[in-house]
């Protein structure tokens, strides 16, 4: 680290602290898990990059969700990002939660997952190799560099868009609001 660095570190701690730590919670359905072992073990090292799995939403800032995301596993991954603290960073992993991947055309698939929980960034592929997550997490420390990685924010802020769009698919959902929603508008 050069002296620029140590400095700009020393002014925002907090952004330091939570862009080279990231605590993360895998939601791994289908052909998705296969490529996140390998990440974790001594070939790529995810933890050098300061990526360590956790087991629960409550310790976790970054949410992965990587295979096809189908209406049943919704309800979880909505429930998941609700019970992480904020800041909060979330990256869809392979294809199937960008369009619904080779399952596009299944009635049960969830085909944009951003309409239902903010997405910092997206990992194209089937299935993408795991060096595309460190490619991945070195564009989010420059994204949290720039304040970009702001999606948690905006699911703050357009809440009743996303309750709206969760309910929409799911039914009324038996958890109360995060946020309040103003009826009114």
């Amino acid at each position: 680290m050069d002296r620029e660095q140590v400095i700009k570190a020393l002014k925002d701690s907090g952004k330091w602290g939570h862009k080279y730590s990231f605590w993360v919670v895998y939601f791994c359905t289908g052909c998705g898990i296969i490529e996140i072992p390998p990440v974790i073990t001594s070939r790529w090292d995810a933890e050098r990059f300061g990526v360590i799995p956790v087991a629960t939403p409550r310790q976790a800032n970054l949410f992965l969700i990587t295979g096809y995301v189908s209406l049943k596993t919704l309800r979880a991954i909505i429930r998941t990002y609700e019970q992480m603290p904020e800041p909060k960073y979330t990256v869809g992993f392979g294809s199937c939660p960008i369009n619904g991947g080779m399952y596009w055309d299944s009635y049960n698939t969830i085909k944009h997952l951003d309409k239902y929980i903010p997405i910092d960034g997206w990992i194209a592929g089937c299935m993408p190799r795991p060096e595309a997550i460190f490619i991945a997490v070195t564009h989010l420390w420059t994204m949290i560099d720039k304040g970009m990685a702001d999606a948690y924010k905006k699911y703050r802020e357009q809440y009743k868009y996303y309750r709206r769009n969760q309910e929409m698919v799911l039914g009324e959902l038996e958890w109360p609001p995060l946020y309040p929603i103003d009826e009114d508008e």
